[in-house]
């Protein structure tokens, strides 16, 4: 039943839309943009910067866009005298208060705040420059995120967006007036507090009040150095992402580009995070089914189910703060970015004839955990730190732009070889949804000798958008070896984005819920959504990516994890077999309880 249609007139123009529409909404319909700078479509409504204000006939104050629904007859004015007057105002007074070091500035060039100046042509010093009043100290104690409070306009997206959607609340506002701020628990450095490094307060600041800690710089030496050996691992998310930084539209398929770009850029081999998905199903998939047995046929009752994945550092660090309890659910598989790490220096140094400390591994990642997840003292299992640095999309794009290569010049190229190749599985790990697809597609099929009764294997209940969503497989005509699993209903779950894990794991802790497996992604729409992809985000830009990553597995010769030759290669000369020795100190680790404060 459709919504009763509210009639009103924008700028002197009719137009009519649907009860409850804000006043926001209604004038982006007839093409009028009215600017904003605490209103992000994934949050909340808050209309506390001001910035969005109108002018309503018969109202004695102008009112904010984002926040004031829509009324018959009503008469609305964008861009009258008072508005620009007042819109300008709120503008100058938040740049008195702003540490404007544009030029030298991350985010120069992709700033909201600099962007409205520029449009507003704000270049008179009507107000008192409070910025020396301000904190210059920025806090550098993560190896995720740089907070900088002399950049904060205090719009509170930040907050907003870390109790929301990620129920962690390590950000709030504190104290009032001039004194406001946002802080951290106690004010402590936010390497100190319950943050997971997620990155999605820095997507949805304005301003460079929080970005990704860089190590652009750092990257750029190993390469120039000539005693380094220099790989890449890219993960399945950035291929249909780093373009949107580069100047096409969201959701266009680039990894032949983006494999060429990697090459002029002087990296001396590139090589994929894809081929260790694969490598984590087989370890991932081979553990879900042991510890079935050991539930089902052995009847050990300290075998923890339902399991759930750990490719997501963020998810990883919110267990070990928020559900301590149930850690050893945790599968103990590392994720596909730190299996590769350790077999890079050990493995395929080997291969290269190449000593692992003159090896530099680099990752280029959808996300700002995975800085933090390199640098855990659990990730040394070459001997070395196994994965040196990690740089966003976002700094892969600027790596390019800086070494002056025409990106849509470039021809399609692919990556190297021995960790290089891998199937379709291996790219829906970029969306939510996709490890519990590529796992269940290798474990049905080893269990049962066919392939996973979905059409085109295409596991539809699993993928979309919705933030909790339920599976069920029902196993039938195993091989003999597996018969203690026939007729079983394997029950599975996703989450993505940790408020919606947080439901989750409410249920599992109570008892509630009746699960085998589950799947939890940090960020909304997956890694897809990764706090270090390019900036805006939304839900129809997050649809797009996940759109191109389908594309991307309907599109490769090989579709399952366990039909990779190099996976098969792998196990026969180096690995012996999944959960093997080699395997456990390789590729497995265990994780430790946090305190919440």
């Amino acid at each position: 039943m459709s919504k009763y249609l509210v009639n009103l007139k924008i700028n002197n123009i009719p137009v009519a839309v649907e009860e409850g529409t804000t006043i926001l909404d209604a004038a982006k319909k007839l093409g009028f943009k009215v600017p904003t700078l605490c209103n992000h479509p994934d949050l909340t409504v808050a209309g506390n910067c001001r910035v969005c204000v109108v002018e309503v006939k018969g109202a004695r104050l102008l009112a904010a866009a984002c926040a004031t629904p829509v009324s018959e007859g009503m008469e609305v004015l964008t861009n009258s005298q008072k508005v620009r007057s007042s819109r300008k105002h709120v503008i100058e007074l938040l740049l008195s208060e702003h540490n404007a070091d544009c030029t030298k500035c991350f985010k120069n060039g992709m700033c909201e705040l600099q962007e409205m100046a520029s449009e507003y042509r704000v270049g008179d010093h009507v107000f008192l420059d409070l910025v020396e009043n301000k904190d210059k100290m920025q806090d550098i104690s993560s190896p995720s995120i740089v907070k900088d409070d002399s950049k904060c306009i205090r719009c509170q997206r930040c907050v907003r967006t870390c109790s929301e959607l990620q129920a962690v609340s390590a950000l709030a506002v504190i104290n009032k007036g001039d004194h406001q701020k946002i802080s951290t628990f106690l004010g402590k450095h936010m390497h100190d507090v319950v943050c997971t490094n997620c990155g999605q307060c820095i997507n949805r600041c304005p301003t460079a009040a929080l970005t990704e800690r860089n190590y652009i710089e750092e990257v750029w030496d190993q390469i120039y150095d000539p005693n380094k050996f220099v790989v890449v691992q890219t993960a399945p998310a950035v291929r249909e992402a780093l373009g949107e930084d580069l100047g096409y539209p969201p959701g266009t398929r680039l990894t032949g580009k983006m494999v060429s770009a990697l090459r002029k850029l002087g990296f001396d081999k590139i090589l994929d995070t894809n081929f260790t998905a694969d490598l984590t199903i087989m370890e991932e998939g081979t553990e879900l089914l042991t510890r079935l047995k050991k539930a089902l046929v052995e009847k050990d009752e300290t075998v923890r189910l339902p399991m759930t994945t750990s490719c997501s550092p963020g998810w990883i660090k919110f267990i070990e703060h928020t559900y301590p309890d149930l850690l050893e659910n945790v599968s103990t598989c590392k994720s596909p970015q730190q299996m590769f790490g350790p077999l890079a220096k050990t493995y395929y140094a080997e291969k290269m004839n190449i000593k692992a400390e003159n090896m530099t591994v680099v990752s280029i990642m959808p996300c700002t955990a995975k800085k933090f997840e390199a640098q855990r003292p659990e990730m040394r299992d070459s001997g070395y730190q196994d994965v040196d640095y990690v740089l966003t999309t976002r700094e892969l794009a600027r790596m390019i732009n800086q070494a002056g290569i025409d990106f849509e010049k470039l021809e399609d190229e692919k990556q190297d070889s021995i960790l290089g190749t891998s199937s379709g599985a291996a790219d829906i790990f970029g969306a939510t949804g996709g490890v519990m697809e590529a796992a269940l597609r290798t474990a049905y099929e080893l269990v049962t000798g066919k392939e996973v009764p979905f059409k085109n294997l295409n596991i539809e209940p699993v993928r979309g958008m919705e933030g909790v969503r339920e599976a069920s497989v029902k196993i039938k005509d195993t091989k003999p070896e597996w018969n203690f699993l026939e007729g079983v209903e394997l029950n599975c779950a996703v989450a993505h984005g940790l408020s919606n894990a947080k439901q989750l794991m409410d249920n599992v802790q109570s008892g509630k819920a009746n699960y085998h497996f589950i799947e939890v992604m940090a960020c909304p729409g997956g890694c897809l959504g990764g706090g270090g992809q390019p900036i805006p985000t939304s839900a129809e830009i997050r649809q797009k990516r996940a759109d191109a990553i389908y594309e991307e597995d309907a599109h490769k010769p090989i579709r399952k994890s366990h039909e990779n030759p190099e996976i098969l290669e792998i196990y026969k000369e180096y690995l012996g077999e999944p959960l093997g020795h080699k395997s456990h100190d390789l590729l497995h680790t265990h994780y430790k309880p946090r305190k919440r404060y």
